[in-house]
Order: structure tokens, then sequence, then C-alpha cells
């Protein structure tokens, strides 16, 4: 008998399902939230690399252990230059299983002011 997966992880993988229909040749910015951190990911699932990232342990932040909603945006606009400087502008936003709401938000808007298009 398999095991049942958890809520969040049956909604992680409906979310990237639908989103691989869509992508249209565009690499995947993937946000994670823990309790204490917030990281994201530009990854090519192409060639299975990840081109740019950005997270609150980066020594350039100095947020270690913070995952409020400033801290989200300030890894969203550090991790949209890396990408911009990697030669990334398209992007389609992966937010996992979790909600497009406080951190995961933040995160999004502020990658979108920095040059991200998604």
């Amino acid at each position: 008998m398999a095991k049942s997966m958890s809520p969040l992880a049956r909604r992680r993988m409906r979310v990237r399902s639908k989103l691989k229909r869509v992508m249209r040749g565009r690499l995947r910015l993937s946000v994670f939230r823990s309790g204490r951190n917030i990281y994201a990911q530009v990854i090519d699932d192409t060639k299975g690399v990840t081109v740019a990232s950005a997270s609150t342990l980066d020594k350039d932040l100095s947020l270690r252990g913070k995952a409020d909603v400033d801290a989200a945006s300030q890894v969203g606009k550090l991790v949209a230059e890396r990408a911009k400087a990697a030669g990334v502008e398209d992007v389609y936003f992966d937010r996992g299983g979790y909600l497009f709401h406080g951190r995961v938000k933040a995160l999004a808007d502020s990658a979108r002011e920095a040059g991200l298009n998604f």
C-alpha cells in the first residue's frame, strides 16, 4: 500500500504540473519557505541546472533566521538581479504548494519590480 501524500505535497504537484503545460520554454522561479528562512531559485528544468539563487542565508543580505515579508522582498530583489546578470529575464513563477499571499507574494512582487517578467 502506498503512503498518502500530505496536502502540501499534493498542492505542489498540482501547481507544478499545471505550470509545466504553459511554461513555453521559460525558466522556473521556485520558492521555498520555512519557518526561519525563505529561498528562491531560477531553475532550467531542461538542463537540470540552477541559474541563480538567493535566500535569507546569503551573506550579502545578512538576514539569517528572518523570514518576514521584508526579508522575502529583499530575497526577491536579489534573485532577480542575479538572474538578470545570468541573462534571464522571462521566468514562470512556481509558488510550490504555498498560497500566493504574504511572504510568497512579497518575493514575487519585488522580483517583478527588479525586472523579471512573469
